[in-house]
């Protein structure tokens, strides 16, 4: 019987560079193909199973072509599917844009004109690497730092209920780990199913009937009647992951099973019982979701009934160098390579560095040092090459844009605006400065977004999502 061949998706709207490549790919992998990052999104809502690598352009439409949304769809592949491998491929051989691309998730960055042999050597080395030994899953939690023993005293104090449970955390955090093996696997519930679905990996119109099921007929296609998710993880744990991106006029719905366990399915009138524990994650902030009138308020606290936050690396101290240690020692024992070290001032720059990209990133950066520094001592500038450097955290220094009788003068113009509004909308107010401040400091760095986020300081990663997101409104 033959082997399944791993799936390749390539991104490039260049249709020469891409049937070039997947011409060149073939024997190795079975490759689809995608000209955009909304084409490429749509392409994976379509598939039966996410690809297991990509090759991203970052220069993608429209036009002019910016790195922007390459890095976007980095997040957003990510976002979809957390263990794919992403390649990234650019004309600009910018090691600005190469840092970033990783920071993002992106295991490696290759300038074009590229050599085919050496990419499907990149891709076999990143399919070398066995994505499910994470030190989350075996084990127990690794890292001594207040903020992971606090997640470990409410997984303990969570585990076992049958209430939902929110998991917040920035993207790469783990989210899914701690749901399918803390909230499930070390329960009770462990030889009951475990289903989990990605609420953005989905098209809309495709995830109701894939929540509830449908009855044959309900729809073109629907040639026999199936189950839905909630039915199928009855008595086990049902993982929605990306809660957030939960259609408006879905969340009724799931606000019913929640509250008493009923749903439909698609196309019936029968009602029926599940009983499911709903676990959810979101890296959004469904507070603001609810004021921009996105997610309703009554079904954030149903989920929030217990609330767990994964935290982000740069609140963990020395856990970043446990975590070091115990993927280089996994990833060593893999390829059969001797380990690396860390220089004394490379250690200290490791400790340093805020890791935006959270454990995604760390795993990623131990393994492109454990295959390219092998057996070697790794110095502060080698190091330097893997990092954004707006990310690398220095000591605070107090020095405030606004002296004492500049605040005056500020508190003088809001008692103005008050009184003259009568009423205001402090979030919005706010938002509007910080937006005037990130498009100055945009337009003085002359788009040069690792400059201005330097000049806010805050991390570009940081930039580009508050961005994205008054794009979206």
């Amino acid at each position: 019987m033959s082997v399944a061949k791993p799936l390749l998706l390539i991104v490039d709207d260049d249709s020469l560079i891409s049937e070039s490549l997947s011409y060149a790919f073939a024997a190795e992998f079975d490759v689809v193909t995608a000209h955009s990052r909304p084409h490429a999104l749509s392409l994976l809502q379509r598939l039966r199973q996410a690809p297991q690598l990509a090759l991203v352009d970052l220069g993608l439409p429209p036009f002019p072509h910016r790195p922007d949304e390459g890095f976007a769809l980095i997040s957003d592949l990510l976002a979809l599917a957390p263990a794919m491998k992403i390649i990234v491929l650019s004309g600009q051989n910018d090691e600005d844009n190469a840092r970033h691309a990783r920071t993002l998730g992106a295991v490696d960055f290759v300038g074009k004109p590229c050599d085919p042999g050496r990419l499907a050597s990149l891709f076999r080395q990143a399919l070398s690497f066995a994505e499910d030994d994470d030190p989350r899953r075996e084990g127990g939690l690794i890292g001594e730092s207040a903020p992971m023993q606090r997640l470990r005293m409410q997984l303990g104090q969570y585990a076992n209920l049958t209430f939902p449970v929110l998991i917040e955390g920035e993207s790469g955090s783990g989210k899914d780990i701690v749901a399918s093996h803390y909230l499930h696997r070390l329960t009770e519930r462990q030889s009951k199913p475990f289903l989990a679905l990605n609420c953005a990996a989905i098209s809309p119109t495709l995830l109701e009937p894939t929540l509830f099921g449908y009855a044959k007929g309900a729809f073109t296609g629907a040639s026999t009647a199936k189950a839905g998710y909630f039915e199928e993880a009855d008595g086990g744990t049902l993982f929605l992951d990306e809660i957030g991106e939960l259609p408006l006029e879905l969340q009724p719905k799931l606000l019913r099973v929640l509250e008493n366990g009923e749903y439909q399915r698609v196309g019936e009138t029968q009602t029926r019982i599940s009983r499911a524990r709903i676990i959810a994650a979101t890296n959004r902030d469904l507070r603001q979701e609810i004021r921009a009138g996105r997610f309703r308020a009554d079904l954030f606290h149903r989920l929030s009934v217990f609330t767990v936050a994964v935290p982000p690396l740069r609140e963990m101290g020395e856990d970043r160098l446990r975590l070091l240690e115990h993927f280089r020692a996994l990833y060593c024992s893999q390829a059969g390579l001797t380990p690396f070290s860390l220089a004394p001032a490379a250690k200290a720059l490791w400790l340093n560095y805020a890791f935006p990209g959270n454990v995604r990133e760390l795993r990623n950066i131990v393994i492109r040092l454990t295959t390219r520094q092998a057996g070697q001592t790794v110095m502060a500038e080698q190091l330097l090459d893997e990092f954004e450097s707006s990310d690398i955290v220095e000591p605070v220094v107090e020095v405030s844009g606004l002296a004492a009788q500049d605040l005056e003068q500020t508190r003088d113009a809001a008692r103005k605006h008050l009184q003259e509004a009568g009423r205001l909308n402090l979030d919005a107010t706010l938002e509007l400065w910080e937006r005037g401040y990130m498009e100055a400091a945009i337009e003085l760095s002359a788009g040069n977004m690792s400059q201005a986020a330097r000049r806010l300081g805050i991390n570009r990663t940081t930039l580009y999502n508050r961005l994205e997101g008054w794009n979206r409104r």
